[in-house]
Formats: C-alpha cells, sequence, structure tokens
C-alpha cells in the first residue's frame, strides 16, 4: 500500500477516541444479499467494457464535506464505531462461499478496512484516481462506481471467474497493480465485497481497500448514491 494511501486510511481509524457500544448493523433495507429467505438484488453476469467506464465520470457528485455530511445524516466519526465492530469473525484468505449474508471479520488479510470517513477523503484527492467497485447489485450505487458482481463469487482463486476479473481490473487499471481499489456491497453483514477484494489482492493488487460498511454506511452518512447501471453500453 503506498504511503499515501496508507496515510488516509490511518487517519481515518485515529479519530476514534472511545470505544461506544455499537449496534450489531444498520438499519436493515428492504433487500438482503443472499440472506435465507428473502429474494437477493439482481446481479450482473458480465463484466462492463472497463474503457466505458472512467474512475469519476466528470459528472459524478464528489462526497461532501464534514459540515454537510453532519446536516444531512449521521457523521462518518459516529459510523466508524460500527464498521469497525468486531463481530468475533476471524479474517481468511480463502473466499466465502454461501451465504454471502452474515457477520463479517474486522479486517482483510493483504488489504485494509476503510471506513466512510477515509473513503471520503480518498476521493476528495482527486490525484488518487481511486477506482470504487459495486460488488452488489442493488438498485443504488454509489456515484462513480463500477459494476463488478460477478467477482463475488466463492470458488477458488484458479477458476474463470478470476481469471476473468484479472483480465478486466488490468484494463480498468491499465495494468497499474498500485491503483487504489476500494470494494463495496450492502453492509458489514456482506461477504461479497471481501470476496473481490481477495481476488484482487491475489492477483497482485497492492492498494485493496474494502469499504465494509458498504452502501448502508454510505447512505447513513447522508452521501449520494445514483441509480445503478441497468445494462452495459455497446
Amino acid at each position: 500500500m503506498t504511503p499515501r494511501v496508507r496515510a488516509i486510511v490511518c487517519w481515518a481509524a485515529g479519530l476514534i477516541t472511545s470505544a461506544a457500544s455499537a449496534q450489531d448493523s444498520f438499519e436493515e433495507q428492504q433487500q438482503r444479499p443472499d440472506s435465507a429467505g428473502q429474494q437477493s438484488a439482481p446481479r450482473q453476469q458480465d463484466y462492463p467494457p472497463p474503457q466505458n467506464y472512467p474512475a469519476q465520470p466528470g459528472n459524478a457528485q464528489r462526497p461532501g464535506t464534514a459540515q454537510q455530511q453532519q446536516s444531512a445524516g449521521q457523521a462518518p466519526d459516529a459510523l466508524m464505531q460500527i464498521e469497525r465492530q468486531d463481530f468475533g469473525v476471524p479474517a481468511q484468505s480463502q473466499l466465502r462461499s454461501e451465504p454471502m449474508h452474515g457477520p463479517t471479520p474486522a479486517s482483510i488479510p493483504g488489504g485494509q478496512l476503510i471506513t466512510t470517513r477515509g473513503l471520503i477523503e480518498l476521493l476528495q484527492d482527486q490525484s488518487m484516481r481511486a477506482l470504487v467497485f459495486d460488488v452488489l447489485g442493488a438498485p443504488e450505487m454509489l456515484p462513480g462506481a463500477i459494476p463488478a458482481v460477478p467477482a463475488h463469487q466463492g470458488g477458488s482463486f484458479d477458476d474463470q471467474t478470476q481469471a476473468q476479473f484479472g483480465q478486466f481490473l488490468e484494463q480498468t487499471t491499465r495494468s497499474d497493480k498500485e491503483t487504489p481499489l476500494v470494494f463495496y456491497c450492502q453492509s458489514v453483514q456482506c461477504w461479497m465485497s471481501y470476496n473481490a477484494a481477495l481476488r484482487a489482492i491475489k492477483l497482485g493488487y497492492t492498494n485493496v481497500l474494502w469499504y465494509r460498511g458498504g452502501l448502508e454506511a454510505w447512505k447513513q452518512a447522508g452521501q449520494q448514491v445514483q441509480n445503478a447501471q441497468t445494462g452495459y453500453p455497446p
């Protein structure tokens, strides 16, 4: 991980000054991925053409300031206690199989957990050229996120999913293994982005950031979302 990315992530982590009791998860949304008895969000089956998805499109809204967030939603500093909550689930370097919904680890081998506060700071620094990948496939997504739902799958690091994902990332990053890559799904109860992050780490990317809080934390902080891609451009 490059010093600048590490500095942003560590700075955000250092804002926690006390460990207040945190709730088990964010408020339930209507759909949960792969949850028993519930409908899963629609998933794309293929990757979009990378050349059509720049890291941050010119019309994508940038994250707001801390003052704007506090007036529009829960402060990111308060969310960090939930985003870093330890459920007692050990970190693992192997891909998770079903179910994809359940308590997640508080860390990821070879990568870095990033909180909402850290992600806001990262995206505000346009020189970092971070890429954000949506592994959830819900009707809403973070502004400028790149659909990468197939990367959530279990299996092995030698399967076809891994090979296709490697080609996709190589084109999207223009073969730059130091590009900051951010993966997110639903919440701290979702393993889909964990799998995608592990796949990227295994492919040799050195700045892999797992946004554990996911879409729920982003919306809790009052940040903007956009409608998800309904189909891939030609």
